[in-house]
């Protein structure tokens, strides 16, 4: 197995322990705080420039604008949470913007494969009537901030850890 170098090891660790921290506030809670995407955020500029200097920074700043605009747009549409849109703004420092772009593509197909086991799991243990209850709108000008939350299906935070994890798996081994 070949030797990692040192920025390689502080990526790993960083991006590994954000993505689990992250997944695990969104399934508990369905809120991942600012006290750790904001920081993660800013601790991705600093690792690009220490240790790729100038062209670290453009890649932290296509990674960010990449993860947080397309996020940032699909919250502004209704279709994510602003917990995401903080999640791929602090983790697309890190990645760059053709790896967030990677990482966010792999999220969507996890979300959609996801989504549609839970829907099909809660048609078959609950009966259809109270899955669409469930997970279809009431109405739009009645619901609540929170009545949207609750009717989402899954947490966006954990498939973007497994979609990280594998985007990682998948540029380290084609580099060894």
């Amino acid at each position: 197995m070949p030797e990692l170098t040192v920025s390689q090891i502080v990526f790993l660790t960083c991006v590994v322990l954000f993505t689990l921290v992250s997944a695990f506030s969104d399934l508990r809670t369905r809120k991942i705080p600012n006290k750790i995407t904001v920081p993660m955020c800013l601790a991705g500029l600093v690792y690009q420039i220490s240790f790729f200097r100038l062209e670290g920074l453009w890649s932290a700043l296509l990674g960010f604008a990449a993860g947080f605009g397309i996020l940032f747009v699909l919250w502004m549409v209704g279709s994510a949470g602003g917990g995401d849109v903080k999640l791929m703004g602090a983790l697309g420092p890190w990645l760059g913007g053709m790896l967030t772009l990677k990482v966010l593509f792999c999220s969507f197909i996890f979300v959609v494969l996801g989504t549609f086991g839970i829907v099909i799991w809660s048609a078959f243990s609950s009966g259809i009537g109270k899955t669409k209850s469930r997970y279809l709108k009431a109405g739009v000008a009645s619901e609540t901030v929170n009545d949207r939350k609750k009717r989402r299906v899954m947490a966006f935070a954990a498939p973007v850890a497994l979609a990280t994890w594998l985007m990682l798996a998948v540029e380290f081994l084609s580099q060894h």
